[in-house]
C-alpha cells in the first residue's frame, strides 16, 4: 500500500503564548488539514523545511506595544504565502508592516458583536445578524487591552466595533489577514467558517488529513518502519495506550508483546478489565506484571510531584528494559505519547515555554535505554485518538472513557504515597463514578475524578469523635483541556456521593468539592 501525503497541504501556527493557541491547532485539524504549533523563535530555515500553505499567528497574554514582547520572524512577509493574525498575532503583524497599536481604556473582553463594514474573501458569506442599519454581525469574543489605531500600507479595514475600528483587516494582494477576535473559540459562533475561508479558500489547503487516512497511512509507515522487528509497549488500557496497541498489532501482528503493569495506583479492578478487553477479546499478546510493592517502596516519602511522575517513569522504563531482556530481540520500546503532552511538557525544540507539568510517557527515559522509541500518536490530539480508537473497534466504554493520569493515583495523592490511601482513594473514585453514571452526568463531564487530601479533619460517627481523612471530588467541562471550568453539579447530586463516600469508605470524615477553573488551576491536583 502506498502512503497517502497527507502532510502535503499544512498550516503553521507561530504560538506567542495564549492559553488557546492549541486550540486554534485543532480547529485547522478538524477542517481536515495538518498543521503543527511552533513557537516565535522558528527559524528561516526550519519555515522553508516545514514548507506551509499559509502560516496564522496566534495570540499571546503580552502587549504587542512593549519592545521587549515577541515578534514574528520577519522573513515570513517575504515568502509570498497568505498569513492570518489573531489578536495579538494582528497586533504585531501590524507593527512590523509599519502599522500602530495603541492602549485603550475602552479594553474588550467576552462577547462583542463586529460590524462588517466591506466584504472580502476571509469573511465569505459569513454572518450572524443584521443590525438596524442593515449592516452584516458577526457575534465574537474578545480578550485584548491594546487596539489598531493605525493599519500599514495597503491594507483595508474590514469590519469595527464601536471602540475597536480595525477588528479586522486585509491586505488581498498578498493575502495577509488579522482579526483582533479569537476565531477558534466557540463563542465566536462564525469563528470555524472564518478558519474554513482561510485555510481551504484563500490557502488552497484540500481536506487530506482525515480519520481513515490518518488509520491507514500510521499503519502502512509503522509496517515499513518496523518490518519484522519486535516491540514492547506498555499498555495502560487508557485510549492513548490502547489505541497505539491496536495500531501496532495491525501493523505487526504478533511481533508486538504488550507489558500491562500493574503498579497499586490503578482505579478499581482496572487490572482485570485491561487484560479481558485486550487480551481475551482483541487477541493481544499482553504479558500482566504485578509490581505494586516495586512503585510503592520507590515512592515512599516522596512528596513532591514531580520527583513522583520521574520515578515512576523511571520504574516503568526499567520493567519494560527486563521484560524485553527476556524476549528475543525485542528491537522498540512504544508509547502513547499523544501531541498535547508534548506540548505541556515544554519538550519541543521550537518551546521555550516554562514546563506545566511533566508526563511521564515523554519524560525520564533513561539516556542508556537500550530500545529505539516509536510513538505512532505523537502528532494527534485526543480527539483524533478518539475517532481512530473507533474506527478501530473499540468500544465506547475505552475511547469515551474520562483521562486518567499516566502516574495514576500517585498524583490524585497528595504528598506521600501510602497502600492504605491507594485504596481509601480508588473506593471513594468508583462511586462518584458510579453515581456520574446512574444521574447520566458521566458524558456531560469531561474529566471526573477524586482526590485525596493528607489532612485529618474532625468528625462524628456513632457519638464518637474521630480525625479522619478528606476527599476531593473534580469534576471539569472542557473542549480541549487546554482550558477546563468546574462542572456544575446539583447540590442533591454532591450531597449523595457525600454521603455515599463518608458512610462507606472507613477512614474518610469530611468531601469537599473543587470549584477552581484552567486556568489558573490544573486539572489534576499535581
Amino acid at each position: 500500500m502506498k502512503i497517502k501525503n497527507m502532510h502535503k497541504d499544512r498550516i503553521l501556527i507561530i504560538d506567542f503564548g495564549s492559553q488557546y493557541t492549541a486550540l486554534v491547532a485543532r480547529r485547522i485539524r478538524e477542517l481536515g488539514v495538518y498543521c503543527e504549533l511552533w513557537t516565535y523563535n522558528v527559524t528561516k530555515k526550519q519555515i522553508k523545511e516545514f514548507n506551509p500553505n499559509g502560516i496564522i499567528l496566534s495570540g499571546g497574554p503580552e502587549s504587542s506595544i512593549s519592545h521587549k514582547s515577541p515578534r514574528a520572524p520577519d522573513h515570513i512577509f517575504d515568502i509570498g504565502i497568505p498569513i492570518l493574525g489573531i489578536c495579538y498575532g494582528m497586533q504585531i503583524m501590524t507593527i512590523q508592516l509599519g502599522g500602530q497599536v495603541s492602549t485603550t481604556n475602552k479594553r474588550e473582553f467576552g462577547y462583542t458583536q463586529v460590524e462588517i463594514v466591506k466584504q472580502n474573501q476571509l469573511i465569505f458569506d459569513l454572518q450572524d445578524i443584521t443590525n438596524l442599519s442593515n449592516k452584516k454581525i458577526l457575534n465574537v469574543w474578545m480578550s485584548h487591552c491594546d487596539i489598531i489605531t493605525e493599519i500599514p500600507e495597503d491594507f483595508i479595514a474590514i469590519a469595527k466595533t464601536e471602540h475597536c475600528p480595525f477588528t479586522i483587516i486585509a491586505n488581498d494582494k498578498k493575502r495577509f489577514y488579522g482579526v483582533q477576535f479569537h476565531p477558534e473559540v466557540t463563542q465566536t459562533t462564525q469563528g470555524q467558517n472564518l478558519l474554513k475561508n482561510f485555510v481551504h479558500n484563500i490557502c488552497a489547503c484540500k481536506a487530506l488529513w482525515t480519520p481513515i487516512n490518518i488509520l491507514d497511512n500510521t499503519i502502512e509507515s509503522l509496517k515499513q518502519t518496523l518490518g519484522t522487528d519486535k516491540v514492547i509497549l506498555g499498555l495502560s488500557g487508557g485510549i492513548d495506550s490502547a489505541v497505539t496497541a491496536l495500531l501496532l498489532h495491525r501493523a505487526i501482528g504478533d511481533n508486538l508483546t504488550c507489558v500491562f503493569i500493574d503498579n497499586g495506583l490503578l482505579r478499581l479492578d482496572e487490572a482485570n478489565q485491561v487484560m479481558k478487553m485486550f487480551s481475551d477479546h482483541f487477541g493481544l499478546n499482553v504479558l500482566h506484571i504485578d509490581a505494586e510493592k516495586r512503585f510503592l517502596n520507590a515512592l515512599d516519602n516522596i512528596e513532591e510531584p514531580e520527583e513522583k511522575r520521574k520515578i515512576i517513569g523511571q520504574i516503568f522504563i526499567e520493567i519494560f528494559d527486563e521484560e524485553a531482556s527476556k524476549l528475543c530481540n525485542v528491537q522498540w520500546l512504544a508509547q502513547g505519547t499523544i501531541y498535547p503532552d508534548i506540548i505541556e511538557s515544554a519538550i519541543s525544540i521550537n518551546n521555550p515555554t516554562c514546563v506545566i507539568k511533566s508526563h511521564h510517557n515523554v519524560g525520564g527515559l533513561p539516556k542508556n535505554m537500550q530500545l529505539r522509541l516509536v510513538e505512532p500518536v505523537k502528532t494527534l490530539f485526543k480527539d483524533e485518538i478518539k475517532k481512530i480508537g473507533l474506527k478501530l473497534g473499540l468500544p465506547d466504554s475505552i475511547v469515551f472513557r474520562h483521562p486518567f493520569p499516566g502516574p495514576g493515583l500517585a498524583v490524585r495523592i497528595l504528598g506521600n504515597v501510602k497502600k492504605e490511601y491507594c485504596d481509601i482513594l480508588r473506593y471513594a473514585d468508583s462511586i462518584f463514578i458510579e453515581e456520574l453514571h446512574h444521574a447520566k452526568l458521566y458524558n456531560n463531564v469531561s474529566q471526573a475524578f477524586t482526590v485525596f487530601l493528607p489532612i485529618r479533619s474532625v468528625g462524628v460517627m456513632g457519638d464518637q469523635r474521630k480525625y479522619d481523612w478528606v476527599i476531593a471530588l473534580r469534576a471539569v467541562e472542557t473542549i480541549d483541556f487546554m482550558t477546563a471550568r468546574w462542572a456544575y453539579l446539583t447540590h442533591d447530586f454532591l450531597a449523595h456521593v457525600s454521603n455515599r463516600i463518608i458512610n462507606e469508605i472507613q477512614g474518610i470524615s469530611r468531601v469537599v468539592y473543587d470549584i477552581s477553573n484552567k486556568p489558573p488551576a490544573t486539572i489534576e491536583w499535581e
